[in-house]
């Protein structure tokens, strides 16, 4: 018998290797948030920023930018560095975002366009970018995409 508990585990664990996968990292067995806080808290690679913006912004060349500055992100690709710990929780989000708008839309450019277009819940202003500013923000786009997935109104 599977306890709620252990569901609700084993749910956290696909979330974590979905959001693992979308930010271009390989899956590690038993996979945790804890672990995922840590590749955070190390800086995610470049490589992931990459990544997340040929998924959700491949044709927006001011979604980096979103994460990180311009001069900071030259700097860091000719040192060969990683995001730094905010940049990295700021990344993780939109892979969070972006991993439940393709769960609701079931189309890439659907979610991306979700995403990008001023929404009256959000004070008309785009969900991706609301989702980038902090983790309340993040929890808030979450929470219309949950609506949207189960039916109530968003």
């Amino acid at each position: 018998m599977i306890l709620a508990t252990d569901a609700n585990r084993m749910h956290a664990e696909t979330d974590v290797n979905e959001i693992l996968k979308i930010l271009g990292l390989r899956r590690a067995d038993a996979m945790s948030m804890l672990r995922l806080s840590d590749l955070m808290s190390e800086g995610l690679p470049l490589e992931s920023l990459d990544r997340v913006r040929a998924l959700v912004a491949p044709d927006d060349g001011r979604f980096l930018h979103l994460i990180v500055s311009e001069a900071t992100l030259k700097r860091r690709r000719s040192r060969h560095q990683p995001l730094s710990p905010r940049e990295s929780e700021k990344l993780e989000r939109v892979a969070r975002v972006w991993r439940l708008a393709k769960d609701v839309y079931q189309s890439d450019a659907n979610a991306r366009r979700f995403l990008n277009q001023p929404h009256p819940m959000l004070n008309d202003r785009p969900p991706l970018s609301v989702a980038v500013a902090n983790d309340a923000g993040a929890q808030s786009v979450e929470g219309i995409l949950g609506r949207l997935k189960y039916g109530s109104a968003a």
